[in-house]
């Protein structure tokens, strides 16, 4: 079984066979998961921003995360950590 390190890995499905035959051969990591569900071990404070987008974008943001279920809004903070991340590693 195949081990999913990272949301973007997961396709979004065109029928709920599809996404069967996709779980049944692939799983999430484990640190993915606690990361989603424990904010990624960061601090439990947080700090409210504000952030423009294009209505288009951010419904489009919204349609990918439920279709992952999860909240679009912890979606997009998983996404920004991944990415920072990406960077450090790449300095």
């Amino acid at each position: 079984m195949r081990s999913i390190a990272n949301w973007e890995e997961v396709p979004i499905f065109d029928s709920e066979t599809a996404e069967a035959d996709f779980w049944s051969e692939n799983r999430p990591d484990l640190r993915l998961m606690e990361a989603a569900v424990a904010g990624g071990g960061e601090s439990s404070e947080s700090v409210t921003i504000t952030l423009r987008m294009d209505p288009r974008m951010l419904a489009r943001i919204k349609r990918l995360a439920r279709s992952r279920y999860l909240n679009y809004q912890s979606m997009i903070k998983q996404w920004l950590s991944e990415r920072m991340e990406q960077e450090l590693r790449e300095r």
